[in-house]
């Protein structure tokens, strides 16, 4: 398995980052990484998200939510074709800090690819950190 994290403060309560993290019609107005995204977030159910990678192509990936904790965390798991093959579960939280939120993303790599995909997991950490740039800019305007 493989893991990557970044993080970023908010000036804003968690609640007003939820509010803006779960309105999946606006992202194509913010989030540079995921421009679209459909779905409801509650557990069990599955989005449709259509990631633009910084390096890479744009694909389109079906996440089960596992995980959805208004205004402290959503965690969704992946899968590349198979189950075992190439798994993603992405972790987003939201942690009053500060008088705002600390706002984090990781991801666990697992499966069966994932010793040969290093530099596509090491690429991923430049588009978190965009997503949160672009959320920080997005929720305190």
């Amino acid at each position: 398995m493989r893991s990557i994290s970044t993080g970023i403060q908010l000036d804003a309560p968690p609640e007003q980052v939820w509010k803006v993290f779960s309105d999946f019609p606006a992202y194509g107005e913010w989030n540079p990484f995921i421009r679209e995204a459909q779905g409801t977030l509650a557990v069990g159910e599955r989005l449709n998200l259509r990631l633009y990678p910084v390096s890479g192509r744009p694909m389109t990936f079906k996440p089960v939510v596992l995980v959805a904790e208004p205004g402290r965390a959503v965690t969704w798991k992946g899968i590349v074709l198979v189950p075992g093959l190439f798994d993603g579960t992405h972790k987003f939280t939201m942690e009053a800090r500060d008088g705002g939120t600390y706002f984090t993303q990781a991801e666990d790599f697992g499966g069966l690819l994932t010793p040969f995909l290093g530099s596509t997991i090491t690429g991923t950490i430049a588009s978190f950190e965009l997503l949160n740039a672009a959320l920080k800019k997005r929720v305190e305007q």
